[in-house]
Parts: C-alpha cells; structure tokens; sequence
C-alpha cells in the first residue's frame, strides 16, 4: 500500500508542480481556458501558488509530516472540485478531463494517504 501512496503522490506532486508553473508562466493554453470558463487572468496567481504549496505540502507528507501530506491533498481535492463546478456552470466541457483528471488524482492521493 506504501508503494501506491508513493506512486500516486509522487505524479499528483508534478502534475500540480506542472499546472502551477503553467499558470504562473500564463501560457496560451491556460488563459484561454480560462477566458472560456470565465476565470479572470488575475486568478492564475493565485491558483499558481495554491497548487505549488499543495505540491510542496505533498512532498512533505511524503518526508514525514504525514499530517500536511493529508491536508494539502485534501485542498486539492477543494481546489478541483471549484474547477469542475466551473466548467460545469460554463458548459465548457470539451476538455472538462484535465480537472477531473487533477481531481481524481487528489482524490486518490487524499484515500491513500488516510489509509496508510
């Protein structure tokens, strides 16, 4: 079970790293995603920086701090759940698969560590 919560942990760290660094650089893809949805660009900092401490909170469940481990996937699972109520609200659901693959991923990582 350790193994699982280590795989899964590690590619929800650098899939939110990733999303982060994405948001963060503004690039082409996420702003307009983001007009579509109808997020303000002003958002994506902030957003940026939620996924990067929840990626760092990760890491740290991963080094010993079981607790922040827990809590930052648990505000992930939050953070993609507002994602997909808004392209739910949107109606924009050509590619409504990239926040539930976000979501399911926190999700799996939230399980996994609960039951370790």
């Amino acid at each position: 079970m350790f193994t699982a919560y280590m795989a899964v942990t590690i590619a929800a760290i650098l899939a939110n790293a990733a999303s982060a660094a994405a948001d963060q650089a503004r690039v082409r893809y996420v702003l307009n995603n983001s007009a579509e949805v109808g997020v303000p660009h002003s958002w994506l900092t902030p957003l940026a920086a939620l996924k990067a401490l929840a990626a760092v909170g990760l890491l740290l469940g991963l080094l010993g701090v079981p607790l922040v481990g827990t809590a930052a996937a648990a505000g992930l699972v939050a953070l993609f759940v507002g994602a997909l109520t808004v392209h739910t609200r949107a109606r924009v659901f050509y590619n409504i698969a990239f926040p539930a693959g976000y979501f399911a991923l926190a999700v799996a990582t939230l399980v996994l560590a609960l039951t370790r």
